[in-house]
């Protein structure tokens, strides 16, 4: 574990995380800012957030890495749909490269944010991991790149009888490394991208593999390797082949998308069919276990690479079971149907539980930081909260096509303020009466149990959030920095300074 050598010195930026957005804000910063002093706080061991948390059988990215990698690293791997050893090794070497990984502090973890608009400062309490012990750090902006969920806990529903069962329970959040899972029965609870992953992976070795869904959940096939990206990188080169595949992609995505929006029926008719090809001859009921009760893209697609699991579905090493579940016993899992599920092992891939800025407490002026009051600005600042950036990417796209644009645009607003002589930023609502709308507008269950804690957004921009690359990237690459929302300011902090410099 390292420690800064001057832990209350001042910084003029906070990166807290050392995820795939906390390495890419760095790099942005150093490379507009270079001047600027910063570090990234990691409460973990090591970087990759996400891509170091999960260690479960098959962990991998359900977007390709054409345009889940960072705009200014070609992704070089043969595979586009990556799994998370190489993600994350994608990510450490981007941090090596660039010098970033000397500017990481793991171990320590941010408990709590006081802001003094009159300092024009965050002060940080940061808690040691090895110790316990708090020490103090200042900063001009704090960059949360936190991810959206809690790392040290996951969703864990109330099922009846657990206590009951013999076998072993395990979320997929904190996999046990010597788990043994060959030649066992093992029921994965749960229909999202992590039982969607986990079941062709288990069904290797298992004895058999049940995921067990109250309702579907749309699942499509996709090439695990981009021919056509690895012909161009073989034609033309690394670097603009991946310029060439990631635009493609992107392209691809939003259309995907906005047609499954504008024609949902021809879109579910479509991956109806698409399943029904891949899984005939099976004996599994598409009409029952494929047939989600929403619209395609109302939720996230799960994307199989090579059809996996439709693989292990086709040879009958793996099953998909609709149902609710009544209640656990000794032998394994009760449904309501009256069907029992025996098994050894119970995978629980029940989701996430939405974290905003990883538990931090947040304090403005004295006043304790009310999330549910404040409005989204751009997508990537707090209305009233000064000089504080959030990092949270796309729920219909690649993360980080999204992360990219708010480093951008997060280094364009310190080049100005730079300019003005301002040292504080703060997004200001100018019409009380505009219309809040919840942040996500996305029914997924983890997003809906969380609604109530989370931030708002508003109905027009800039308090409105696209989830539309091609427009967010107009709005935030070319539009104003300074526009009627965006207050400047000089602290009083700044004028007493300057007013001590001879002229």
């Amino acid at each position: 574990m390292n420690h800064m050598e001057n832990p209350q010195d001042e910084l003029d930026v906070l990166i807290i995380g050392a995820g795939v957005s906390g390495i890419g804000a760095a790099y942005h910063l150093q490379k507009e800012h270079p001047g600027k002093s910063y570090a990234i706080l990691e409460s973990r061991a090591d970087l990759g957030g996400t891509w170091d948390l999960f260690r479960y059988p098959g962990i991998r990215s359900d977007s390709d890495l054409y345009t889940f990698g960072y705009q200014f690293k070609p992704w070089t791997d043969e595979k586009a749909i990556a799994d998370g050893p190489a993600i994350k090794a994608y990510i450490n070497e981007t941090a090596v490269e660039n010098g970033i990984d000397r500017k990481i502090r793991y171990g320590h973890k941010v408990k709590r944010a006081e802001w003094s608009t009159k300092e024009a400062r965050w002060t940080l309490t940061v808690e040691l991991a090895d110790n316990g012990e708090s020490f103090e750090m200042r900063a001009k902006w704090i960059f949360a790149a936190t991810g959206y969920y809690r790392y040290d806990q996951g969703y864990m529903p109330h099922f009846d009888g657990l206590a009951d069962f013999a076998g072993q329970v395990i979320h997929p959040q904190h996999w046990p490394e010597d788990l043994d899972f060959a030649d066992k029965k093992v029921v994965i609870i749960g229909s999202g991208a992590t039982a969607v992953t986990l079941l062709p992976e288990l069904a290797k070795e298992a004895e058999h593999v049940t995921m067990l869904q109250r309702s579907p959940t749309y699942i499509l096939p996709v090439p695990e390797k981009d021919r056509l990206g690895l012909a161009l990188r073989r034609w033309i080169g690394d670097q603009r082949a991946y310029r060439l595949i990631r635009r493609k992609n992107i392209l691809r995505q939003k259309f995907v998308y906005q047609f499954s929006q504008r024609f949902p029926k021809a879109a579910r008719a479509f991956i109806r069919r698409v399943n029904r090809k891949e899984l005939e001859g099976s004996g599994c009921d598409v009409d029952v276990h494929f047939n989600p009760t929403y619209d395609p893209w109302d939720q996230r697609l799960c994307a199989v690479p090579n059809g996996d699991l439709y693989k292990s579905i086709r040879n009958g090493s793996a099953t998909v079971v609709t149902d609710r579940i009544e209640t656990f016993n000794q032998a394994g899992i009760r449904l309501e149907s009256g069907q029992q599920l025996d098994a050894d092992i119970v995978i629980t891939a029940t989701g996430l539980n939405v974290q905003l800025f990883g538990g931090i407490e947040v304090e403005i002026d004295g006043e304790a930081f009310d999330a549910p009051e404040s409005v989204a600005y751009k997508g990537m600042m707090l209305s009233d909260v000064p000089n504080l950036v959030f990092a949270v990417g796309y729920t219909n796209s690649s993360w980080t096509l999204k992360i990219d644009l708010v480093c951008e645009y997060f280094c364009r607003l310190l080049g100005h303020m730079d300019q003005v002589g301002a040292d504080i930023a703060v997004a200001r609502i100018t019409d009380p009466r505009m219309k809040r709308i919840p942040l996500l507008d996305f029914p997924a269950g983890y997003v809906l149990r969380a609604l109530d804690s989370l931030p708002k957004q508003g109905t027009e921009e800039p308090w409105y959030l696209a989830q539309n690359y091609a427009k967010d990237s107009r709005f935030l690459r070319e539009g104003n920095v300074a526009d009627e929302y965006m207050e400047f300011r000089r602290s009083e902090r700044k004028s007493e300074v300057e007013e001590e410099i001879p002229v």
